[in-house]
């Protein structure tokens, strides 16, 4: 039988521990992102930027990396065109936070509603928008995708992706929808890293309002708000109650992905990292989730628009992750099943 693991195992690997080490990565990561960015527009001889601002931590921290991107390059914010595309879902606190960070950083706001371009696609497919299937819900994120990558040519403008390193494992995007940009920020960070980013700009950007709605974004729940609202205007759809949480997937990416650890192993090391926090049986369901879905999900990964790579582990086509979208799952989900 195995032995007892008494080392200490840490959850959270993509973030370090020690406060003097975390806002360190912190400013190494965000302007690795930044300049990044900074690169492409130079490149590309872009003066404009959009981005799909919904209030949440993944378009929130793009935001913030363009910014500074466009600070670096000696260009004028008022070139960032935050656009926030109100649909079925859309709560007002995430639409007012939206709102009140794109004033806080001097960008330009447009607003766009899809309500009545969706309604209109779904008459034209024959869709009836009482059911809130998948092609409910991916409608949206593709009428969006439409919407702001026009804009972007109007304006001489280049996309900005705000999809993230976690989102794209699990394939929690919707293919030629959030999935695409023309150039991903956050695509290597993932989620767990996305949340110290925005809390080391909140803390250290020395503007008050805009550290008060960062904070607010930090604490609003994980969501793509594609299905309508609560009674009383909160979140219905909530993400870590889909694909499970976040931080336990993190885990699992990071120990198959830097280590290649068999699912035996991933298993052994979670339920010592999480004791206390997960019990087995909800660790080996999640960790079947992952497993499933990294695998069945790897098309989206194969056309990945570029971006920059911050870490050890990342998934781009293009050097890091080589893995066809055929390839299959069940080896792995067998391993799990002989530890039931």
């Amino acid at each position: 039988s195995d032995t007892k693991l008494t080392r200490e195992i840490d959850p959270h690997p993509f973030v370090p521990d020690d406060d003097s080490d975390r806002q360190e990565r912190c400013e190494e990561i965000f302007g690795i992102q930044a300049h990044a960015l900074a690169k492409r527009l130079s490149h590309t001889r872009s003066t404009r930027a959009l981005i799909g601002l919904s209030g949440g931590l993944d378009s929130t921290l793009a935001l913030l990396v363009t910014a500074r991107a466009f600070d670096i390059l000696n260009l004028d914010r008022s070139g960032i065109i935050a656009v926030t595309m109100p649909g079925f879902g859309t709560t007002y606190r995430t639409r007012n936070n939206a709102t009140t960070l794109a004033e806080a950083l001097g960008v330009q706001l447009r607003e766009v509603s899809i309500a009545a371009s969706v309604r209109q696609h779904f008459a034209d497919i024959g869709h009836d928008e009482a059911v809130h299937d998948v092609t409910y819900e991916n409608a949206q994120a593709r009428e969006r995708t439409q919407i702001i990558m026009d804009i972007a040519n109007q304006e001489g403008g280049l996309v900005v992706g705000t999809g993230d390193l976690s989102e794209l494992a699990l394939g929690w995007a919707t293919y030629n929808g959030d999935h695409m940009s023309m150039y991903g920020v956050n695509g290597s960070v993932p989620k767990t890293l996305v949340r110290h980013l925005v809390r080391y700009v909140a803390d250290t950007c020395g503007n008050e309002v805009e550290a008060r709605v960062l904070y607010d974004v930090l604490d609003t729940p994980v969501s793509p708000e594609l299905l309508p609202a609560n009674e009383d205007g909160t979140i219905a759809q909530q993400t870590e109650d889909l694909v499970g949480p976040y931080e336990l997937h993190d885990f699992v990416l990071y120990q198959v992905l830097r280590h290649g650890m068999r699912p035996r192993k991933v298993m052994r090391l979670a339920r010592r990292a999480f004791e206390g926090i997960y019990d087995e049986e909800t660790i080996l369901k999640w960790l079947r989730t992952f497993y499933r879905r990294f695998f069945a999900q790897q098309f989206k990964r194969s056309c990945l628009p570029d971006g920059p790579k911050v870490g050890s582990v990342a998934v781009s086509p293009r050097g890091d992750l080589r893995m066809p979208s055929d390839a299959v799952a069940t080896l792995w989900l067998a391993e799990l099943d002989g530890l039931n």
